[in-house]
């Protein structure tokens, strides 16, 4: 595959990866809800849409999908799908650095584990 084939498939991914980021830390005041009860779900809808981290990572979900069908417009899915657990990796290591959650040794070896078969599956020949 060529580089610009490469370059839209890591940058489908990692739009992919930041709009996860982005709604994690958009539901963040969501937290202190312990149901979805109808009063709740329009309270939580009302934060959202006003939260810049929502809107950003809804714009990060839409650009992600325009990368993602050029993406695939010029790789073989059977290559170009599975590099989407890149995404995995990029929002659990992030997650640590912006988010403060614990990396723990199962998590380490699933990364480990995922990088492995991204490698193996992008040196197969389509």
């Amino acid at each position: 595959m060529s580089w610009i084939t490469w370059a839209l498939i890591l940058t489908g991914v990692g739009l992919n990866a930041a709009a996860q980021l982005l709604l994690k830390v958009a539901t963040r005041p969501l937290a202190h809800f312990s149901d979805f009860s109808p009063t709740t779900l329009g309270s939580a809808i009302l934060i959202l849409s006003k939260s810049l981290p929502f809107w950003t990572g809804m714009v990060c979900y839409g650009a992600s999908v325009c990368v993602w069908l050029a993406a695939l417009s010029k790789a073989p899915v059977s290559t170009a799908y599975p590099m989407l657990s890149l995404g995995y990796v990029a929002v659990a290591v992030v997650s640590v650095m912006w988010l403060g959650e614990s990396m723990t040794l199962p998590k380490v070896l699933g990364i480990a584990l995922i990088c492995a078969g991204v490698i193996l599956v992008s040196r197969s020949s389509a």
